[in-house]
């Protein structure tokens, strides 16, 4: 009894390709394993407290992003320093003033208002308010339009326009 074990060059191809294809997926999953931070909490209300402020506080490097959705490496370090600060047993409040007073206010999506912040705070509602006035002021200053004419100046103006007409 003898077994046909013949394969085409396309269908081992096929058949690398998926290997190779598998081999990477499966790297790439071991990768973005390694990549994540596990942090031990006594309670489940200490993990909302802790990923309630992963929220809250942005990432200097990412700008827009928060710490929880960030990988860089300064979230990382805040994400590690935040999780100390509670287990040390600061509370929410300290933990940010800690943030602010190490990296800005522009580490909270709320900065607080002070002076430094004003223009944070009302700026955009100055904007608003210097916008209206200006369409208020422009709406004023156009040109009303011009008086209806009674019939006798419609006679007149016509009887003008005639004879304007006929001199030329």
């Amino acid at each position: 009894m003898s077994v046909n074990l013949s394969v085409s060059s396309y269908q081992l191809a096929v058949i690398v390709r998926g290997m190779l294809t598998g081999l990477l997926l499966s790297l790439l999953s071991v990768a973005s394993h390694a990549a994540i931070d596990v942090y031990e909490f006594k309670t489940p209300v200490e993990e909302q407290r802790f990923q309630a402020l992963m929220g809250e506080l942005r990432c200097p490097k990412c700008q827009n992003q928060n710490l929880a959705g960030s990988d860089a490496e300064i979230a990382k370090d805040l994400k590690k320093r935040t999780y100390q600060l509670m287990e040390e047993g600061k509370s929410d409040n300290e933990i940010r003033e800690y943030m602010i007073e190490r990296y800005g206010d522009f580490i909270t999506y709320k900065p607080p208002v002070r002076g430094s912040t004003y223009l944070l705070w009302f700026g955009p509602f100055a904007l608003l308010i210097v916008v209206v006035i200006a369409l208020l002021v422009i709406r004023r200053r156009q040109v009303a339009p011009a008086p209806s004419l009674s019939p006798e100046e419609s006679a007149r103006l016509s009887e003008l326009l005639k004879r304007s007409s006929h001199d030329q």
